[in-house]
């Protein structure tokens, strides 16, 4: 099959993947690559969008809202505060040695050519269009499975959460004596 084919035979569920995946490579590379911290994150918050949009394309439309709340949300302000907070300089940026680049670059290439035999001897599995359920991933049928097969678990964090805010409330209450800043 050539090029043009190929171009004249996608759909635009596929288009949209493409695209996705494109701009999910292309800010994750910008995350890695960007000088300012900032900006990297901002970077990974589109990644987090473009991951989301991947779960929708999966029929996944609950793991794509709570990427986004959770980790484009909640996470990705908690390192924005953090950065902002460590008050990054450029010239803390500058005092790294060449051995340090070396090192990182001999670490990042180790890692890729373990990602590449890893992926090598991995076997994928096949997709049979027959046997598709569509409500795989709906959040009736998350639900189904967290209630019925899960529903120990579930309690037991549902109760370990609990604790969690009572301790909070508890450790942030203030005493009759205590002075008000």
């Amino acid at each position: 099959m050539d090029f043009s084919t190929f171009i004249n035979n996608l759909t635009p569920a596929a288009i949209f993947f493409y695209v996705l995946s494109f701009l999910t490579i292309l800010c994750g590379l910008m995350v890695v690559l960007a000088r300012n911290p900032i900006h990297s994150v901002l970077f990974l918050i589109g990644t987090f969008f473009c991951l989301s949009g991947h779960y929708v394309l999966l029929n996944a439309q609950f793991l794509a809202a709570v990427n986004i709340i959770v980790y484009a949300g909640a996470i990705m302000v908690l390192f924005l505060f953090v950065i902002m907070f460590l008050n990054l300089r450029q010239e803390d940026e500058e005092s790294k040695t060449n051995l340090v680049k070396i090192a990182a670059t001999i670490v990042g290439g180790t890692l890729g050519v373990i990602m590449v035999g890893v992926l090598r001897k991995s076997q994928f599995g096949s997709y049979n269009p027959y046997e598709f359920d569509s409500q795989v991933g709906m959040v009736e049928s998350l639900g189904n499975v967290l209630y019925n097969d899960y529903l120990l678990p579930f309690e037991l964090a549902s109760v370990l959460f609990l604790i969690a805010m009572v301790g909070a409330v508890m450790l942030g209450r203030r005493e009759a004596g205590d002075r008000h800043f």
